[in-house]
């Protein structure tokens, strides 16, 4: 497909779109014409008291239990002020060109217990989101939270799909789909149950694009923490090694910009290998404490990739540490050595908040705004 077919396939997408009430969504198509979507990464909504959406709440697992019921308590403290304040920071960065909003996944916290109440976390927290940010077109991927429950991810696949298929006005079949803003192309993946042979045929409908983007909640580069196999075909067997490779060489000959979230950091990887290049832009809104809402680093530079999780799993002496679950760490050190080599640009920093995105025929960067800043605390260059 070149730009002209690409062009046509999306057209019908942004003609959908303009009936949200922003009609200068069309303009998009002129390829001289910049415009801006606003970025949350994970929210985790959920409120005060645990009830309203735990009461069937029944993990048997008496540690997981406790690590999850711990999660409750401090959703429910951060969305009873800050993550609003957050919400209402977001609201603001909107203006004239602002085309959507997208959410990276882990929209809700899940563990209700009982698919009913998921489907209703699930459709409160659209219509909040929607209502706090003016009504634009809202796009959420698949986050493990948002499948997480008896009968959550049944829920989740029943629910989402008729939702997003308002949200964009077009036929949203399943958690893997594509649309188009613009000769730019979306490509939303759920890297909880990934459909290879859809990616396939995605990745060859959009071939003409300008810019290609992806969305996922986990994400496409390993990350750097306690769980680092969390990624887009991270596992570390046989057959998920070859599709993970598979896939990078794909996205990198498109060199894609992927918007993620999942590891609770705002993070930029720029990674250059198998011909090509995959940005990595990695979004955090869960505002858990007072100090995450200031700009901070604690990693810059791709000799930091990889030493965090080596902190984390190996004692002084060399040995492999154990985790909370009881399981030793294994040593991930190939993982990171595998990629390490390409990386140009890493930063990584604890910090919330929400985010800006401008995209240009030859220029693409992201504002973050701290907490609720109303100062811009750091600008990414992505391209």
């Amino acid at each position: 497909m070149d730009r002209r077919q690409f062009l046509t396939a999306s057209a019908s997408s942004l003609a959908a779109l303009a009936l949200f009430g922003r009609s200068q969504i069309a303009e998009a198509k002129r390829s001289d014409k910049s415009y801006s979507i606003v970025l949350l990464g994970d929210t985790h909504f959920d409120t005060e008291p645990a009830s309203v959406y735990h009461s069937d709440y029944n993990e048997p697992v008496e540690w997981l239990n406790r690590v999850q019921r711990a999660e409750f308590a401090r959703n429910g403290e951060m969305w009873r002020e800050r993550c609003p304040r957050l919400l209402k920071r977001a609201a603001c960065l909107i203006d004239d060109d602002t085309r959507m909003v997208f959410q990276l996944g882990d929209l809700i916290q899940g563990d209700c217990g009982n698919p009913d109440v998921h489907k209703k976390m699930l459709c409160d927290v659209m219509d909040s989101f929607k209502e706090e940010l003016c009504g634009l077109p809202f796009v959420t991927v698949a986050g493990n939270h948002d499948i997480r429950g008896t009968g959550a991810g049944r829920a989740y696949r029943e629910f989402m799909p008729a939702r997003l298929s308002e949200e964009l006005g077009k036929p949203v079949d399943g958690t893997t789909f594509w649309f188009g803003i613009g000769d730019d192309a979306y490509i939303v993946l759920d890297f909880n149950k990934p459909d290879d042979a859809e990616l396939e045929r995605i990745l060859l409908e959009t071939e003409g694009a300008r810019h290609t983007f992806v969305l996922v909640h986990g994400p496409l580069l390993p990350y750097d923490g306690e769980n680092c196999r969390w990624f887009f075909h991270g596992g570390g067997s046989e057959a998920d090694t070859l599709a993970r490779r598979h896939f990078r060489e794909l996205f990198a000959r498109r060199e894609v910009i992927c918007l993620c979230g999942h590891t609770h950091n705002t993070e930029l990887a720029d990674w250059f290998g198998d011909g090509g290049r995959i940005t990595q832009m990695t979004l955090n809104s869960v505002w858990s404490k007072d100090e995450l809402g200031s700009y901070t680093v604690f990693a810059e530079g791709p000799d930091q990739y990889g030493a965090y999780r080596k902190s984390l799993s190996t004692n002084p002496d060399g040995t492999m540490r154990t985790k909370t679950d009881g399981k030793p760490y294994t040593d991930e050190s190939p993982l990171f050595d595998e990629y390490r080599p390409g990386l140009k640009r890493y930063v990584c920093s604890p910090s919330a908040g929400s985010y800006k995105m401008t995209v240009g025929p030859r220029r693409i960067t992201i504002d973050f705004y701290a907490g609720d800043s109303t100062r811009l605390s750091q600008r990414f260059v992505l391209r």
